[in-house]
């Protein structure tokens, strides 16, 4: 599959060797048009970019070298990470996002997305549980790629099969499931402390987990689904 070159300006002057590149980041574009998009990447006024591009056609565009810092993660934690441009490659898919009319993601996309991934991981040495979203990232500030990116198709993620039991009483659902998902990875909460930030938190879990329903609420199937994460 044919990869091609545009040279967005927007990275750190320093470079990164191969063995500094730990993660790749699904975004969405989020944005009116994959015009729209493209230029705001290559602009040096946005100070935004990504590695890749991918649009609706499955038309892969690089933007950055990889062994380059591309400005695409923002502030971000993950595990013992923080700030994850550094260790990060990004890949955007146009789409128009929650904002402007959230679509499903074409297969062509899709498939170009997927031997993407496959030539990033082969080459880094990636590990499948660091292929992340950039709402697994930022959860306070991002939804993106949401509900809507087929993380099963792309064997990223299983389709779990949930027994029927929970011996947990309702009042330590929360402190059960924050503690699972920080063995996961997932940062931004307090174990121990409810906020009203805990939703958010929540709904980007669900956007990946359980993308039928995300009502930001930690009900059985939402605990049950959180002990199925790879730690």
């Amino acid at each position: 599959m044919e990869i091609t070159i545009k040279d967005s300006p927007n990275h750190s002057s320093r470079r990164r060797g191969k063995k500094d590149i730990k993660f790749i980041i699904i975004h969405y574009t989020g944005m009116q048009s994959e015009r729209v998009s493209l230029k705001r990447l290559m602009s040096p006024k946005s100070k935004v970019s990504s590695h890749f591009f991918i649009n609706r056609s499955g038309k892969i565009y690089k933007l950055v070298n990889e062994n380059k810092i591309a400005w695409h993660a923002g502030k971000s934690k993950w595990r013992n990470v923080i700030n994850l441009n550094a260790s990060s490659i990004g890949i955007e898919l146009v789409n128009k996002g929650h904002r402007f009319g959230y679509e499903k993601f074409p297969s062509k996309q899709i498939n170009a997305t997927k031997f993407l991934i496959q030539k990033l991981k082969k080459k880094y040495k990636i590990k499948p549980k660091n292929i992340l979203g950039h709402s697994d990232i930022a959860p306070l500030r991002k939804i993106d790629p949401g509900e809507k990116f087929p993380w099963i198709k792309l064997g990223l993620l299983k389709k779990y099969k949930l027994n029927n039991l929970i011996v947990l009483k309702k009042k330590e659902f929360r402190k059960t499931f924050f503690a699972n998902l920080y063995k996961h990875g997932y940062r931004y909460f307090n174990k121990v402390k409810p906020a009203k930030t805990d939703t958010k938190i929540v709904k980007a879990f669900q956007r990946r987990f359980r993308q039928k329903n995300i009502n930001g609420l930690i009900d059985a199937e939402t605990l049950k689904l959180s002990f199925k994460l790879k730690t």
